[in-house]
């Protein structure tokens, strides 16, 4: 079932793209499949992925079929946190997941890589006063940023930086961050590295660091000073630099909001991976 699934991802990912195209040669013995459940990390909220997905349902089966698996059903949800597609795909109650480099890291004893992906890089000048842009060139890598905020302390850490000057381990400290759960790469782990190499520390040290459940709601945070830094993808304000004011509270543009006053090494890209304990993926 394994290799027929990669072949059937990116055949039915790449279809996605284009509109109206079809597969209409069926394989003449097919294996009736009663259900394949996918879950999908909280990348960004849970609407929002459902909407982008349902079209991957149809095109999966489909293509599933010239490759000799009648799949009845394929159950596609959003997990709650990283951990818990982690967890699922742990315990063989989701055979497919949609996750980050860090959560493999974590659960690589139940689960294996189907697929990775590619991503467009970004340019690497940070506070040029621009937001950042995408390259033409496709990166195997991304970088988690400490974005600082508009709040009054967000902004005295990144004037130290601009300035050329070394934050200490009281700088970050002082200020409240928000973060990912445990399991995200670029919302957790990577920052933490970051902090230990530098200081020794962790993201588990910081006297005021709290756990959101999705970039955007660490945005909003950032946006009205409940959080003066938040960690995320290198390209966070890339994305929603355009709905900084109207959907997340700015008072100006994020540009001359936000700052970068961190950035991490490089994290594998997120990925698609399968659930050694799941019968179907035997």
């Amino acid at each position: 079932m394994k290799k027929h699934i990669v072949s059937a991802l990116s055949l039915a990912l790449c279809l996605g793209l284009t509109v109206g195209s079809t597969v209409t040669v069926f394989a003449e013995d097919t294996k009736t499949i009663d259900s394949l459940k996918i879950a999908f990390s909280p990348y960004a909220d849970s609407d929002t992925i459902t909407t982008a997905t349902e079209p991957l349902e149809d095109l999966l089966k489909e293509t599933l079929l010239t490759k000799g698996y009648d799949v009845e059903n394929v159950d596609m949800t959003v997990g709650t946190s990283y951990t818990a597609v982690g967890q699922a795909l742990s315990a063989g109650s989701a055979d497919i997941g949609f996750i980050s480099g860090g959560n493999y890291v974590l659960f690589s004893d139940d689960c294996d890589v189907l697929l990775t992906a590619l991503r467009y890089g970004i340019k690497k000048d940070w506070n040029d006063g621009t937001i950042e842009e995408n390259t033409d060139e496709m990166s195997t890598y991304y970088r988690s940023i400490i974005l600082a905020g508009p709040s009054e302390k967000g902004q005295a850490l990144l004037e130290k930086v601009n300035n050329g000057e070394e934050l200490t381990w009281d700088d970050l400290n002082d200020a409240t961050w928000a973060v990912m759960g445990p399991t995200s790469a670029s919302g957790y782990i990577y920052p933490s590295l970051w902090l230990n190499e530098k200081y020794g520390k962790g993201i588990s040290d910081l006297a005021n660091a709290v756990e959101s459940d999705s970039y955007t709601t660490s945005l909003a945070r950032l946006a009205s000073g409940q959080a003066d830094v938040m960690v995320s993808y290198g390209h966070i304000r890339t994305k929603y630099a355009p709905e900084w004011k109207e959907t997340f509270g700015g008072t100006d543009d994020m540009v001359n909001q936000t700052g970068v006053i961190g950035v991490t090494d490089k994290i594998y890209n997120d990925m698609i991976a399968y659930s050694k304990t799941s019968e179907v993926m035997q």
